[in-house]
């Protein structure tokens, strides 16, 4: 087991830019945004947690990735902007997010608060919730966990159908395992990054881990 912790220095350098237009709208923060900043920078803090990897199949082990600091993040050229006719997020949930609708109601009620407070500034707005069998996507069972997959893509696809006009972007979020495409086991989410629409198994994200 190996535990990934980052040191104030670290986080400053991935955090903090020297870029006039950034430092610009730092000096904008009000007292409370100042305040979260500079816990950011504090190791023990829960904004910036440690990673616990379990194993080497963990992700971050099996996927290294380069690091991205937030200048790279804000200088990206695909990075989507919101822009005043295109300021909110679509939450669509496609087939029971629980057992009872109290429990799905719920799980809606939380990740619409996660958004509105991590996406702050932008509108949080539910679509109507649909069953799996509107969205025409591919589906299989899973040879190993005998579990009923739906084809990643094709959710991808529905949603694009699906947004709204003044949609910065649209989640879809289901309880049901995805796959991307036959060869791979099973993947968490799929995004498109032109289509602005994401698609996000709940089952891994709402679900504490064990």
């Amino acid at each position: 087991m190996q535990i990934i912790r980052h040191s104030e220095q670290t986080l400053k350098t991935a955090l903090i830019s020297k870029n006039p237009v950034l430092v610009s709208q730092y000096e904008k923060l009000d007292a409370g945004e100042q305040r979260l900043m500079n816990e950011a920078f504090q190791p023990a803090s829960d904004l910036f947690g440690p990673i616990t990897l379990h194993s080497p199949s963990d992700w971050i082990t099996s996927h290294p990735e380069a690091p991205q600091d937030f200048e790279q993040f804000f200088s990206d050229p695909y990075r989507k902007i919101p822009s005043p006719d295109k300021r909110s997020i679509y939450i669509q949930s496609i087939g029971s997010l629980g057992n009872t609708r109290i429990i799905s109601e719920e799980y809606i009620k939380w990740l619409t608060g996660y958004c509105k407070a991590y996406f702050y500034g932008l509108r949080v707005k539910l679509l109507e919730p649909v069953p799996v069998s509107a969205t025409k996507c591919s589906f299989r069972v899973n040879e190993n966990t005998q579990n009923l997959q739906i084809h990643a893509g094709d959710i991808l696809k529905f949603l694009k159908k699906k947004k709204p006009e003044d949609a910065f972007c649209v989640v879809g979020i289901t309880m049901i395992d995805l796959y991307p495409r036959d060869s791979w086991n099973f993947v968490f989410g799929q995004a498109s990054l032109t289509d602005a629409t994401q698609e996000v198994d709940t089952q891994e994200s709402l679900e504490p881990r064990r």
